[in-house]
Parts: structure tokens; sequence; C-alpha cells
């Protein structure tokens, strides 16, 4: 399998026998494109080429992608990969987070609105849809848009056409959809959180970020470029990482998978500490291993609470019988049982034995 190629890249198809760690040190410039080339360039795990491949195939098929996957796995970049490759690399790509702003605003966020349409509103505002117009829109966390907001961007995917918050015109625009999200929106579909209309209509290609854990071949690559790169913007140039330090970063599990890599070396660059990492990963794990050890003790019963249910289950038993054999008798149960007739009904109550419908009888 090939890694994705841009027409930048070709110099890096034809290096292909470079080591990833020689690539990632390269001193590439910071401008947007150079940057996306660069990161698509780090993969290098076999699921990785294989997201690579899918995603070159998509790019050239003006369709609705859904790109699923963990948080912080590279689901953005993915999209921006996506719109890089197409025919619409020159429009814009407009980014929206469907989770970041209640349902109200996200509608005005998405469509515009008019002067006047609600309170606030003091000016006319182009939405998201008509500033992407001939380019790309990524809808981050579709997951969680309104069920309101479902509907009218299912009618904009099926007739490109929408009116702005309080407005009566219709306006249609030429935008592709690309959306992400880290939820199963199949069980959301089954459980009546999602459109099963929007989703057929968004899920034409699905692309799987697999989690950093599941490529780890790529965390050396990561670091370093996370390194060079953050070490370049804050002004940290010469920063390096003790080879210890690095056999830590490198063996980490990464719950956060990308996003975590780079939040942990800009900390270690920011505050010029490389020894950080590995006491931060230290301490991360006493704390894992404290809390696996709290949540064992909480499942594991004490002693008294193993001897209180044996004692229980045992009552019971005892209680049950002697009923059958009264036919449910409990002033003669009470009797045989040799306790009073009042704990008697207690402790059916107690043991879960109490049969409704039965006559309630009293002591002579």
């Amino acid at each position: 399998m090939k890694p994705v190629k841009m027409e930048s890249l070709e110099e890096l198809d034809s290096a292909s026998g470079e080591s990833a760690s020689r690539v990632a040190d390269r001193k590439w410039p910071d401008e947007p494109g150079a940057r996306l080339e660069r990161e698509v360039a780090l993969w290098r795990s076999p699921k990785m080429l294989e997201v690579g491949e899918i995603i070159r195939r998509a790019a050239g098929v003006d369709v609705t992608v859904l790109i699923c996957g963990e948080t912080g796995t590279g689901k953005d970049l993915v999209a921006r990969t996506i719109h890089h490759l197409s025919s619409r690399r020159g429009k814009p790509f407009v980014k929206v987070n469907c989770a970041a702003m209640p349902r109200d605003l996200l509608e005005s966020e998405l469509f515009g609105h008019e002067r006047g349409a609600f309170t606030g509103a003091h000016r006319q505002k182009i939405g998201k849809f008509e500033a992407a117009d001939g380019g790309t829109i990524f809808l981050d966390e579709i997951g969680d848009l309104h069920p309101a907001l479902q509907a009218k961007l299912l009618h904009v995917l099926q007739d490109g056409e929408f009116s702005r918050v309080g407005g009566k015109s219709t306006l249609k625009v030429d935008v592709r959809v690309i959306a992400a999200t880290n939820q199963d929106l199949d069980r959301a579909v089954a459980a009546g959180r999602f459109r099963e209309d929007l989703y057929y209509r968004i899920n034409v290609i699905q692309i799987l970020v697999p989690p950093l854990r599941e490529r780890t071949e790529e965390i050396p690559c990561l670091i370093n470029y996370f390194i060079e790169r953050h070490s370049r913007l804050f002004g940290r140039n010469g920063f390096e990482v003790p080879p210890d330090v690095m056999e830590v970063l490198i063996k980490h599990n990464y719950p956060g998978n990308v996003r975590e890599v780079e939040n942990l070396v800009k900390r270690m660059i920011v505050l010029g500490d490389p020894s950080f990492a590995s006491s931060a990963l230290s301490v991360r794990k006493l704390d894992t291993a404290a809390l696996t050890a709290r949540r064992a003790a909480s499942l594991t019963p004490s002693l008294k609470d193993v001897a209180r249910q044996a004692a229980r289950s045992a009552e019971r038993e005892a209680i049950a019988k002697v009923l059958e054999d009264t036919r449910w008798n409990r002033v003669k149960a009470a009797k045989l049982l040799r306790i009073s007739y009042r704990a008697l009904l207690y402790k059916i109550k107690d043991v879960g034995l109490d049969r409704p419908g039965a006559d309630h009888q009293h002591p002579s």
C-alpha cells in the first residue's frame, strides 16, 4: 500500500526508503499546506496507509464522507487531506464544531441570519454554508447535532438549499460535506437520537481512523515531529529529550491518542524540562494503579459481607421451607421457627418472600 500522494509529496514518495524519523526531522515551512503534507507523511502504519488509500479515492469523488474514530486520533487531519486532494482545494475549507455551542447559536452559525431575526441580530450574518460555497464544510462532532438542525441539514444535503434564520428567500450553495464523530451513530440511530435518513445521507463513504495504540510504530515519528515543531514555535530551538525520557514517551499508552502526544510534548517544551514527561507519566501510572486497586476493592466483598450474605441466604431458605410446609400459615411458621409473629413478618419482607395476596393471620 502506497502512502497518500499529494503534489508536493512526490519527493517523499521517491524517497520511500528513507526512515520515518528522518522525514520527521526535515525543516519544512509552517504554511498550512506544508504542515498538512508533513503530518500526512508521518502515516507509516499499515492501518493508516489503508486510511490514506481510502482518502485518495474519496477525494476524487464529490460525495459526503463520514469520519469515525476516538477523540484525538486525527479526524480533522483526514478531513483537510480529503479537501486538499480534491478538485475543491482552491476553495474554502470551513470547519464547524457541532458540540461547541447551543442549538440556536449553531443554527445561525451554520445558515446565517437576517437583521432583526432575534434579539441581538443587529445586522445580517453570512453562515458557514454560504462561506464554504464551492468548497468543503467539515461538521465535527455531528453526533451532537440537535434533532431540529438534523432535519435542516438533511434538506441542505438533498437540495443544496436553505434559508437564513429569519429569512424568507431560499439560498442555494455548492458545498461538499465531510462529517466526523467519536460516537457510535448506529446506536444513536437505534436510540432515536440521530435521524436514520441523515445517517445514510452522510455515510456514503466511511473512514475509520484507528487509535494510536493500534499504530504504535508512528509514536517515535510523532514525538520527533512535535518536538521540532513546537520548539521552533515557542522559541526553544535546540530543545532535546534525553534517551531515557524518549523511551518512556514511546512506551506510553496514550489514551488521548495523537492529541495527547502533542500536548505532552508541548508542556515539556514550554516548561523547558525534558524530565517533566517521564515524571508526569509515572504519576499518572501510579494514579491509574491506585484507581484500579480502589475499583477492585469496591468490587471485592469483605469477609463480613460474605458472612452476612450467606446468613441471609440460609435464613431465606429456612423461612421459605417452613412457610411452604405450613401452607403459609405465618402463626404456625413463627412457632416452628421459634420467633415472634411480628419478627417473622419482618423477615419475610426482608428476604423478599412476602407473597402478594396472601391472607395476613394474627396470633390468637
